[in-house]
């Protein structure tokens, strides 16, 4: 069973029910993938909840999905490095976030579902595996 990492792009997409290729492809293949997710990704999508009760919802379901596991500060670093490196190429990420969710995929390596225009800069500049649907 292939793991991927589902950026919170793609999350927002799928909990809003807004269809993109990214959000039907995780809706299709729930049972098929094993979903990764990491610190940032929590903590983006929890932020963007606005209700107490959808809050639970999401952060219960969240909890159950595969947690990549990593030394904090070298993520850090090498998403630091990431970011540095894409700009001497001219290439500027909007949110550095994104360099940080890329490094976890890369660290781990595993392919990254998104929505994002940064993640597919990232890729075409660096190591990034993308998830293809």
């Amino acid at each position: 069973m292939d793991i991927i990492l589902v950026d919170t792009s793609v999350w927002i997409n799928f909990f809003r029910a807004h269809e993109t290729k990214a959000s039907l492809f995780l809706k299709q293949n729930l049972n098929s993938i094993i979903i990764a997710i990491c610190p940032v990704i929590l903590q983006e999508v929890l932020q963007g909840v606005v209700s107490d009760k959808e809050f639970d919802i999401v952060s219960s379901y969240l909890n159950t999905l595969s947690p990549l596991l990593g030394n904090n500060y070298k993520l850090a670093h090498n998403s630091a490095q990431l970011y540095r490196s894409l700009r001497k190429k001219g290439v500027t990420i909007r949110k550095p976030n994104d360099c940080l969710i890329a490094s976890y995929a890369i660290y781990h390596n595993i392919a990254l579902l998104h929505d994002d225009r940064d993640f597919q800069l990232i890729a075409e500049n660096y190591s990034l595996r993308l998830a293809k649907f």
